[in-house]
């Protein structure tokens, strides 16, 4: 009987490797907590609390003035996008009645996974209401655009659905 007549723990095989389970679980917990403390997140802004903070009433007053404007966008972009390749894009925007909306244009190519890899592309004006601009992702995997256009004292803000930026085969 090999675990149950022994008297001396830790030649007892059971014992050792209970020993050995909770020491491993103990050292990954450790660095799991040292790596949490260390690793800054990249899905929390740590300005949160300061940086563009709004009451209610104001948030509330932002989406009645982009709702009241009424401006339609329309996104062409590559079927295609592969890593560090400038995809061409073309951005049409016109207004409810469809005259076209002329302003200035910037683009932020936003990676939840990876905020220090987000940038902003300014978009040029080709023609009345159509802006076009040229992006080069820096990273693989999902990505959104949002689009920002200012006219006047107006700003109309309006996001994309995700896509998938693939590397070369």
């Amino acid at each position: 009987m090999l675990s149950q007549k022994n008297k001396k723990s830790w030649q007892n095989p059971w014992f050792v490797g209970m020993i050995g389970v909770v020491v491993t679980a103990v050292l990954v917990n450790s660095v799991l907590i040292w790596k949490a403390f260390h690793d800054s997140s990249t899905l929390v802004d740590h300005e949160y609390s300061t940086k563009d903070r709004k009451s209610d009433t104001e948030t509330i007053d932002d989406i009645q003035a982009q709702n009241a404007l009424g401006w339609k966008v329309t996104v062409k972009q590559p079927k295609i996008l592969i890593l560090s390749t400038p995809g061409s894009y073309e951005i049409d925007v016109v207004d409810r009645q469809g005259v076209a909306v002329s302003g200035e244009m910037e683009v932020v190519a936003y990676r939840s996974s990876d905020a220090d890899k987000d940038f902003a592309v300014p978009f040029k004006e080709v023609s009345s209401g159509k802006y076009q601009g040229y992006i080069s992702f820096p990273l693989k995997g999902f990505w959104e655009l949002r689009i920002r256009l200012k006219r006047a004292k107006d700003v109309f803000e309006v996001g994309s659905s995700k896509f998938m930026v693939t590397q070369a085969q």
